[in-house]
């Protein structure tokens, strides 16, 4: 396994960022929730469409030569920050109507554009206290990574969560501790003999 030195948000810094999104406006919440939930990278939320949900699905056309995925939009009953559902009804009752067809549309009107979903970000991670090392929105990504890996989530099933087209590209988000490591080969030796 490959390690990494990506910056991911702990479960309560993820927390703290989509609480201080949800105070200031549902669309900052349900933005920055669908891209962590998604795995998104900024221009690939800032392109979302109305019709990229249906039936409770969202398909997001990915970049970069990543694959074309649908996934379902969750429910998280433990934990409101992370229901998506509610993130998303939320924000479609105060939508305007501006004809844009854009599922996240800025204060004129119109599609975010990729700048705008890092100026969000960066606010809320600002609000938020996150160290500066971590104000970028592209942390989302490595931090739906790494919450999954860390649950071992099996590998093939973190790289369709987040779109890649290859193996190799998520394996740059492993990082395992010798300590770590050593525990886990412990653990299967002991079980082994």
């Amino acid at each position: 396994m490959a390690r990494s030195n990506r910056q991911a948000l702990t479960t309560d810094e993820l927390l703290a960022v989509l609480k201080a999104a949800k105070e200031h406006s549902n669309r900052d919440w349900a933005l920055l929730l669908t891209i962590y939930r998604h795995g998104l990278r900024a221009s690939e939320a800032a392109a979302l469409r109305l019709d990229d949900i249906q039936d409770g699905q969202l398909t997001v056309a990915r970049v970069k030569g990543s694959m074309k995925t649908t996934q379902p939009v969750c429910k998280h009953p433990g934990q409101p920050l992370l229901d998506e559902v509610r993130a998303l009804a939320s924000w479609m009752k105060e939508r305007s109507q501006d004809g844009s067809g854009a599922l996240f549309v800025s204060r004129k009107g119109g599609h975010l554009t990729r700048e705008q979903v890092y100026r969000v970000f960066r606010q809320h991670a600002e609000t938020a206290d996150l160290p500066p090392k971590k104000r970028f929105v592209h942390v989302l990504k490595h931090s739906l990574a790494s919450h999954l890996i860390a649950g071992n989530t099996n590998l093939a099933m973190v790289q369709v969560a987040l779109g890649h087209a290859s193996l190799s590209s998520t394996q740059a988000y492993i990082h395992v501790s010798d300590a770590q490591a050593a525990e886990a080969s412990r653990k299967a030796l002991m079980a082994i003999f």
